[in-house]
């Protein structure tokens, strides 16, 4: 059943068959001929549907704003089907008052739910594959005891490539270990990291890996880049063209939970800043046996995790000189300057732009630092900030690239910009020449 598991439910045939599966629900729960069933139950539903869809928009977009950029429009449309289809199945069913009506109302208004769960994927490509939808990995795992092992023989070499020969019995593919890492400096209680570990690691004698942190977005968790960020995927495919390397992958958590937003910062909210500039490197540097050379470093996230990313290449140059910003803000952000500045900042603009990258970038040389900046051809909110810090960016000296990619905020154009970056942050972290 292994080619079920890898069925796209992104692109090809599944996402037309399952949205005409659901059409077809949404007219026969629509069909009713029954006078009251259209004169009263269907209007009374689509009403309540509307309304409820409508103060959900209100609750999350205008009261709790739990997210600093606004849903889709659509995503509130396909929650509003999915609403008004359960709310018709008991009247539905009653127009005929047989069981086989009952039965159909039920499997009709199930095929709008998953028409609707699909399309909503569609709008962020968070799962790409049935396998990640119901929670199956593609990828092998291992203990923690299989990696803090550390060996005598070591290679090192610039590149690394040139220097190194592949053992026999090395594995075929990379794993990934859940961690935790800990923040004694920064206090920061961060959920367990997932860590990837190429090919080459698991061998004797062992070379000395880069390492690469990425982070997630918000909301969001480190399992976001296993699943729809395909990380995994793409570090395997990469070694395998490569003897078995491929940089050592840390997905931090750089927000403390699903919801939280703090901003990557050190703020009552908890000290993220802290924790991913002196915890994680002094973790990784303790635990593994990795390249400890800060040029053989690098940090890189998505959204959020792309604006955190370069907040540290801003911040702490010395620790991560190179980044990958893939679809970040302009600024960190609650949403607008105001809230941020209140919420965060204690109403202090000096202390935001202390730490905002487009006031150090404005202020300060980064001769040393490299970066790419990649986001969506259709992502209208954040490709003008993407384009302001690139040029920001490009004008404090660092050696920066611009990228466009088919597609929106979500993770196809995430997962593709890892995938098509990592060429580049091979060469640029001693990999390949």
């Amino acid at each position: 059943m292994e080619w079920l598991s890898r069925l796209d439910v992104i692109s090809g045939p599944v996402p037309p068959i399952v949205t005409a599966f659901g059409v077809a629900g949404a007219l026969w729960l629509l069909a009713g001929r029954a006078p009251w069933y259209r004169r009263q139950a269907l209007p009374i539903c689509a009403v309540a549907a509307v309304v409820v869809t409508a103060l959900l928009w209100v609750l999350v977009e205008k009261v709790l704003r739990p997210f600093p950029d606004p849903i889709e429009l659509p995503v509130y449309l396909w929650i509003g089907a999915a609403l008004l289809a359960l709310l018709l199945v008991v009247p539905r069913a009653l127009v005929r008052r047989r069981v086989r009506s009952a039965v159909a109302a039920v499997v009709a208004a199930l095929a709008v739910l998953l028409t609707s769960a699909l399309q909503i994927n569609l709008v962020f490509d968070a799962y790409p594959t049935l396998g990640t939808v119901v929670g199956r990995e593609e990828f092998d795992r291992r203990s923690a005891a299989d990696v803090e092992v550390r060996t005598e023989n070591v290679v090192t070499g610039t590149p690394l490539q040139g220097a190194w020969t592949p053992p026999a019995g090395m594995p075929d593919r990379g794993s990934v270990v859940t961690m935790p890492v800990p923040g004694p400096v920064s206090g920061f209680a961060a959920r367990d990291a997932e860590v990837y570990f190429p090919p080459a690691y698991f061998t004797d004698p062992r070379p000395l890996l880069p390492v690469l942190v990425l982070l997630a977005g918000q909301p969001g968790s480190p399992e976001d880049w296993l699943a729809g960020g395909r990380m995994a995927t793409t570090m395997d495919e990469f070694a395998r063209g490569h003897d078995g390397l491929a940089p050592i992958v840390v997905v931090a958590d750089g927000t403390g939970s699903q919801f939280a937003n703090p901003l990557c910062v050190d703020s009552a909210a908890g000290n993220v800043d802290t924790y991913l500039s002196t915890d994680v490197p002094a973790w990784v540097r303790s635990t593994l046996q990795v390249d400890e050379d800060p040029r053989a470093w690098a940090i890189g996230g998505l959204s959020y995790g792309g604006t955190c990313a370069l907040q540290m290449a801003t911040n702490h140059p010395q620790v991560y000189p190179t980044f990958l910003d893939i679809s970040g803000q302009e600024e960190p952000t609650l949403g607008d300057r105001q809230r941020t500045l209140d919420e965060a900042f204690g109403g202090d603009e000096q202390a935001f732009e202390k730490v905002n990258p487009l006031d150090i970038l404005a202020r300060e040389r980064f001769p040393d630092s490299a970066g790419v900046f990649v986001v969506g051809s259709d992502d209208a909110d954040y490709r003008p900030g993407a384009q302001k810090v690139y040029q920001a960016a490009k004008d404090a000296g660092m050696d920066v690239r611009y990228v466009e990619l088919p597609g929106g905020h979500s993770f196809a154009v995430w997962s593709a910009g890892l995938e098509q970056e990592l060429g580049w942050l091979a060469q640029r972290l001693g990999i390949t020449g």
